[in-house]
C-alpha cells in the first residue's frame, strides 16, 4: 500500500467461546485440564495484547464470545476488563453476537465500555474514528437475538456507504460446514456483490480467506478445545487501504493445539523399538507446532507382530509416551488409539484356532444380517437414553449410523482377539 494514507489497521476474530467446558478425555489429567481450561482466557489476552502492541485503529469480534448457556459473571468481568485496555489505549472494539452469545444470560447483563459497540438486532452501519485521519471507515454490523438463524442476514445490512471503505461484522456460516450449526447461512456471492470492500466473519471454526471484489474471511477459533479442532489457531491482523484493498496477517495467539500424531509401527516386533518410534514421533510433532504447548492424540498404525499387545497395552503405550512427552517438554498425551493388524502370516494360519476365529469374525459374524440388524437395536436404544445433544455422537444419518456400528464391531472384534493372544501368550 505504498504511496497510500495510512491504512485502517484492526484484528478481526470470532469464536473465542471463553471459558469453555472441557470435551477433551485427557482433561482426567488435572495439570492438563488446568491448562486446556485457561487456554481460552489466555489466547484472548494474546489478542488484546497483540491490538495494544501494534496500536491497532479496532478489533473486530464476529460472534460466539461465550459458550451458550453460560451464567458466569466472572466471565463477564474478564472481558470486560480486557475491552477496557484497549478503550484507554484509544482502540475501538466492534462485536455482533453469535448463536452461543443469543443463548447466555450474561450477554444483556453485561456493562462494556465507552469504547465498544455491541451491534443490535437491526442493522447499522457506524463511521469508525481514525486517530490519524484519513479515509472514512463504515463498520456495518447485525446480531440476531436468537440461537437460530435459518435465513441469510446478507439482504438485511444497510446499502454502502459511497466513498467510504466498507466494514461488514457477521456470524454466518457461510458455504456450509458439516460440522458446524447451519446458522444466518450465505453464498459467497452474495458477499462479494454487497459492494463492502471487507466481511469480518465467524462461527465456522477453520480458518480460510478469499479475495475478490470483496476480502471475505473467516478467522477461525482463536483457541481449539479438543481433537477436532486440532492445529495452531490465530487472528488476523488487517490493514485497509483507502482503495479497499486488504492486506492480511495470520497471527497465532493459541497456547496449547491439538494434534493427531501418527506413529508407523510397520514390521516393528519389538516394544522398546515401539516406544522409541512413539517418542520419535512425539519429538518432530512438538517442534513443528506453532503454540506454546502440544496435546497429541496418538494413533499407531501399520502391520506389526505387536499388533495385538499394543491393542491390549494402550495403557502402558501411553505410559511410556507420557515420559516421552515429558522429556520433549510442553507436551501433552491425550489419547492413545491403534490401527494395527497382525502381518497376514500371522492373522490365518490353518490350524490356529485364533486365526480361524479371526477370519471368522470378520468375513462371517461381522457382515452377516443377523449381527447387523442386532447392532443398530443396540444404538438405537443408547441414542434413546443420551441426552440430545449427545444423541449425534454415533451419527445422524442411517449411513453415518451404519459406518460407525461397521467401526466399532471391526473394533471390538480386534479387542476380543488380542486378549485371546495375550491368554495363549501367558499374558506375555
Amino acid at each position: 500500500m505504498e504511496g497510500q494514507i495510512a491504512a485502517y489497521r484492526f484484528v478481526h476474530t470470532a469464536d473465542v467461546h471463553l471459558d469453555s467446558p472441557l470435551r477433551s478425555l485427557a482433561l482426567r489429567n488435572t495439570e492438563l485440564a488446568e491448562l486446556i481450561g485457561n487456554a481460552t482466557r489466555k489466547a484472548f489476552e494474546r489478542t488484546i495484547n497483540l491490538c495494544l502492541d501494534e496500536g491497532v485503529d479496532a478489533l473486530l469480534l464476529a460472534g460466539d464470545l461465550y459458550d451458550g448457556e453460560q451464567t458466569s459473571m466472572k466471565t463477564a468481568r474478564f472481558l470486560a476488563e480486557q475491552l477496557r485496555k484497549l478503550g484507554e489505549a484509544g482502540i475501538a472494539t466492534f462485536i455482533v453476537r453469535g448463536n452461543h452469545d443469543a443463548m447466555s444470560k450474561i450477554t444483556r447483563e453485561l456493562t462494556f465500555p465507552d469504547s465498544v459497540r455491541v451491534f443490535g438486532g437491526r442493522p447499522e452501519a457506524v463511521p469508525a474514528a481514525r486517530r490519524s485521519g484519513g479515509f472514512p471507515v463504515v463498520v456495518h454490523g447485525l446480531s440476531f437475538a436468537q440461537p437460530a438463524a435459518p435465513e441469510s442476514l446478507v439482504g438485511k445490512f444497510r446499502e454502502p456507504e459511497s466513498g467510504a471503505v466498507n466494514i461488514g461484522l457477521m456470524h454466518s456460516s457461510v458455504g456450509g460446514s458439516p460440522r458446524h450449526d447451519r446458522y444466518a447461512p450465505c453464498s459467497l456471492a452474495e458477499l462479494h456483490d454487497s459492494g463492502f470492500q471487507y466481511w469480518a466473519l465467524g462461527h465456522i471454526h477453520k480458518r480460510w480467506e478469499e479475495k475478490g471484489r470483496a476480502t471475505v474471511v473467516m478467522p477461525g477459533i482463536p483457541q481449539g478445545r479438543d481433537i477436532n479442532e486440532a492445529g495452531p489457531k490465530s487472528v488476523s491482523l488487517v490493514a485497509i487501504g483507502d482503495d479497499g484493498s486488504a492486506e492480511i496477517e495470520e497471527r497465532v495467539v493459541s497456547i496449547a493445539q491439538f494434534e493427531r500424531v501418527s506413529v508407523n509401527a510397520e514390521g516393528i516386533g519389538d516394544w522398546t523399538a515401539l516406544v522409541g518410534e512413539v517418542g520419535q514421533a512425539l519429538r518432530r510433532a512438538r517442534e513443528s507446532a506453532g503454540s506454546d504447548h502440544l496435546v497429541a492424540r496418538i494413533e499407531i498404525r501399520g502391520a506389526s507382530p505387536l499388533a495385538w499387545k499394543i491393542r491390549r497395552d494402550l495403557d502402558a503405550v501411553k505410559e511410556e509416551a507420557e515420559i516421552w512427552a515429558s522429556r520433549v517438554g510442553n507436551c501433552w498425551i491425550e489419547k492413545v488409539e491403534t490401527d494395527c493388524r497382525p502381518p497376514p502370516a500371522e492373522g490365518r494360519v490353518s490350524g490356529d484356532p485364533i486365526g480361524e476365529l479371526t477370519g471368522l469374525l470378520n468375513e462371517q459374524v461381522l457382515t452377516s444380517p443377523a449381527f447387523k440388524a442386532e447392532a443398530d437395536g443396540i444404538i438405537r436404544e443408547l441414542q434413546a437414553v443420551l441426552p440430545p445433544e449427545a444423541r449425534k455422537l454415533l451419527g445422524d444419518d442411517e449411513t453415518s449410523i451404519e459406518a460407525a456400528i461397521a467401526l466399532l464391531a471391526e473394533e471390538g472384534a480386534a479387542d476380543v482377539v488380542a486378549r485371546l493372544q495375550s491368554v495363549r501368550g501367558g499374558g506375555a
